[in-house]
């Protein structure tokens, strides 16, 4: 089992300030190693015909390349999953003023009821962070998860890790679909629909 995570929105609380009123995390998860393989290499040759460069990231992308990206991605098998925080929901004051133990508690729920989906999985997280951060967060899910639940957590760089990337566009077309004040909320959501699992809206 191979297990990309990513996130979309951001920790913090200020939400008349500009902090996002909602955060999604998600996993994309591969059963099938060699799928995970062709879905990287079709990834790679779509950013060299659109001229993507150097990544596809769902927040820069014009809709035109987020139809082709999940028109593209969708002919392989793999499913997803989404953790879906609404803040003003959070009541918690350790969650509302540590933004590491926000990150790192709602990553956390999402792996740990995974009905068995991650059992010897190698997970991969987006590599952004300092070193002292990703050991931590390393550390605190393999506390927090099944023993051997987690094979082993890898973090890696999304603009040279084509699947990374594609966690980032998933990750974003379900956040998208909570946005009530966009008229193509339901747009990639909808492509995506055949391989999402489960999305949680967390409570």
């Amino acid at each position: 089992m191979l297990v990309f995570i990513d996130e979309s929105g951001d920790p913090g609380f200020k939400l008349l300030k500009g902090s996002s009123p909602t955060f999604v995390v998600c996993l994309v998860a591969f059963r099938d190693l060699e799928q995970s393989v062709l879905t990287g290499q079709s990834i790679r040759q779509l950013a060299q015909e659109l001229k993507v460069f150097p990544e596809f990231k769902f927040s820069d992308s014009r809709d035109y390349v987020r139809d082709a990206f999940f028109e593209t991605v969708t002919r392989f098998d793999f499913c997803v999953r989404a953790l879906v925080v609404q803040k003003e929901r959070i009541y918690s004051e350790k969650l509302r003023t540590d933004k590491e133990m926000f990150y790192k508690f709602f990553v956390k729920s999402m792996l740990k009821f995974d009905d068995g989906l991650l059992k010897g999985a190698r997970v991969i997280l987006d590599g952004s962070g300092d070193r002292s951060f990703r050991n931590e967060l390393s550390a605190y899910l393999r506390r927090h998860t099944e023993k051997g639940a987690i094979k082993k957590f890898v973090f890696a760089d999304s603009r040279s890790d084509n699947l990374v990337q594609l966690a980032d566009m998933c990750t974003g077309a379900i956040a998208r679909s909570f946005r009530e004040d966009r008229s193509d909320a339901q747009r990639w959501r909808k492509i995506l629909s055949q391989k999402i699992e489960d999305v949680w809206d967390f409570k």
